[in-house]
């Protein structure tokens, strides 16, 4: 008999921490090797940017996180960042999609199926998914890899969690991407990614507009 402790920390729930505390871990990790190795980096080829972006698109799941990237991009690649960063948005996504259907998926709605609070929050979801993902990936301080998570597991369409995904991760990444071109010392960039006014005003707006329209679709889920 499986004891209360085992019963809470499922494959999905330990993942669930994983995915909140590593990308703290590794923004400080990216931001220190891209500062000390700014020179290094610099010099890279298109074919080993092309290996770095394909390499990322696996770690965006959970460890390095796209916005993070977005400013490194940005500042080595200014304009030419945007394709790329489209690719690891897109790989994350699909990424921890496979994983979970590959482990223990069905299990897990069981237990959520069991919990009626836990099953009330994913029926909304499912309700207005696309509407739920675009303004859940709107909104810059929420994890990335954690919102995978969340709509993967909720049984959320594939195809609406990568347009709802593309459609709010745009906003995000152009403007991360910006402020990397703009940049004139990458260790600035990073320490203090938010520093000018007109950046700070547009990602105040984003969390609003994010947080005010999922209040909307769950409200209008609830209808």
């Amino acid at each position: 008999m499986k004891s209360p402790v085992t019963k809470t920390f499922t494959g999905p729930a330990v993942a669930g921490i994983v995915l909140s505390v590593t990308p703290i871990v590794f923004t400080s990790v990216l931001t220190y090797y891209a500062i000390v190795y700014e020179h290094v980096i610099a010099q890279f080829t298109i074919w080993q940017w092309m290996g770095i972006t394909l390499l990322c698109a696996i770690t965006s799941a959970g460890l390095t996180p796209p916005t993070m990237l977005a400013l490194i991009f940005g500042y080595f690649l200014g304009w030419n960042a945007i394709l790329p960063m489209f690719v690891i948005n897109f790989g994350g996504i699909l990424f921890i999609n496979g994983l979970v259907r590959w482990l223990d998926h069905e299990s897990v709605l069981a237990f959520i199926q069991r919990n009626p609070k836990a099953q009330s929050v994913l029926d909304r979801i499912l309700n207005n998914e696309l509407e739920v993902i675009f303004f859940a990936k709107l909104s810059p301080i929420l994890p990335f890899g954690l919102t995978n998570l969340l709509f993967a597991l909720s049984g959320a369409k594939l195809k609406n969690i990568l347009l709802g995904g593309f459609l709010g991760m745009t906003p995000r990444t152009i403007l991360a991407v910006w402020s990397g071109h703009e940049a004139r010392e990458i260790r600035t960039l990073l320490e203090n990614p938010n520093q000018g006014s007109s950046t700070q005003i547009i990602v105040i707006v984003l969390v609003v507009v994010s947080i005010a329209g999922l209040w909307h679709a769950v409200n209008k889920s609830l209808k």
